[in-house]
């Protein structure tokens, strides 16, 4: 049985931006641009208490907290102390999965350390990057990783909550269904009207009759309210693909998707190099109320450069869908089919023409 841990720091970019400006420490931060169109990237957990949460307009994070303080990011500076924190993941263990640049999933079964426990281990982890970056993270150890996900949430911030195998069916009974990934307001609606609310009353479900009512995502909600998960962990992936979506709790129009693509743009854009790879393609994908899931993509002469460029991209293929009243659960963006990025060859052509015309 797999040990997993799952690492997500606490509020990270706010946090970095209180821990390098005393000024801000115990203040409401919120972390976006205040363009028009501007959104919230992160907010501390002072300014959580207004009720402000990541994806928001920055226009209503304003109106819930006129006294936030709002700061642009610094993605260069997030990023570098994610690989400070990186760094530390994989003096435990070789086994590190990212999943952005604040948390990871670790697969510590058998952690470098020699640890008894993944416990122990996760409280080590925690407590080297207190020491190196004076930030905080919070843990969730379990045997795979939709459990350790679950767990390092239940006691943010600053915690560490463990779900041993023999708990996984006390644990998970009493749970509303939606705490299930993939659950959204769509998907609970259907399963009230079957008479699921908890996961208990959802383990209680028969297979073929999730499997008739949501195909194959009917399977996987049959394993999860089982505990069960064999996604193993998988580091140093070449990356392939970089998205993020957003699941409505009520299904919108499709005029209504165009202001929530600003802000996945803001959060794509940081991962769209890799490297010295690019992502040549913009992705945009739909799922509608009835779970039907439509993408797009378009791949132009040159990969986009900025954030703004890449967001104008998905709106141009947003624009491109012709289904007017089609309500929709889930819009989503991101970039793939990376390749070698054109300028960084270019200046390698440089650099050797350099090193001929110095050798000449």
């Amino acid at each position: 049985m797999r040990k997993i841990i799952h690492l997500d720091m606490d509020a990270f970019y706010a946090s970095v931006e209180q821990r390098d400006d005393p000024a801000l420490r115990g203040q409401p931060v919120v972390v976006g641009w205040q363009a028009q169109r501007g959104v919230v990237c992160a907010a501390s957990y002072e300014a959580r208490r207004f009720g402000i949460r990541s994806a928001m307009p920055v226009s209503r994070a304003r109106q819930l907290c006129p006294q936030a303080i709002f700061v642009p990011p610094n993605f260069d500076r997030y990023r570098e102390v994610s690989a400070q924190i990186g760094e530390i993941f994989r003096r435990y263990t070789e086994l590190v999965e990212p999943l952005s640049l604040d948390e990871a999933y670790l697969d510590v079964t058998a952690n470098r350390r020699g640890l008894a426990t993944a416990t122990e281990t996760a409280r080590a982890i925690r407590a080297e990057i207190v020491e190196a970056t004076a930030l905080t993270a919070s843990a969730g150890v379990a045997p795979n990783k939709f459990l350790a996900k679950i767990a390092s949430d239940w006691k943010k911030p600053n915690g560490l909550f463990v779900i041993q195998p023999h708990e996984i069916d006390d644990f998970l009974s009493p749970l509303a269904v939606n705490r299930l990934p993939g659950v959204g307001e769509a998907t609970n609606k259907l399963l009230t009207e079957m008479g699921i609310a908890t996961i208990a009353d959802l383990r209680a479900q028969p297979l073929p009759a999730l499997s008739a009512r949501f195909g194959k995502f009917g399977v996987r909600l049959h394993e999860l309210a089982r505990g069960v998960d064999e996604r193993p962990v998988t580091p140093d992936r070449p990356v392939q693909s970089v998205s993020s979506e957003r699941t409505f709790e009520r299904d919108l129009s499709l005029s209504e998707l165009a202001p929530y693509l600003p802000a996945m743009a803001e959060q794509v854009w940081p991962n769209a190099r890799d490297g010295e790879r690019v992502a040549r393609t913009v992705v945009l994908k739909l799922k509608t109320a009835d779970f039907r899931t439509l993408t797009r993509s378009i791949t132009p002469p040159a990969p986009p450069a900025s954030s703004e460029a890449l967001c104008r991209l998905a709106l141009g293929l947003l624009e491109k869908v012709d289904l007017q009243g089609v309500r929709f659960r889930l819009v989503g963006m991101g970039v793939a089919n990376f390749s070698a990025d054109p300028s960084a060859l270019q200046a390698g052509l440089f650099d050797a023409a350099a090193e001929c015309a110095a050798e000449v």
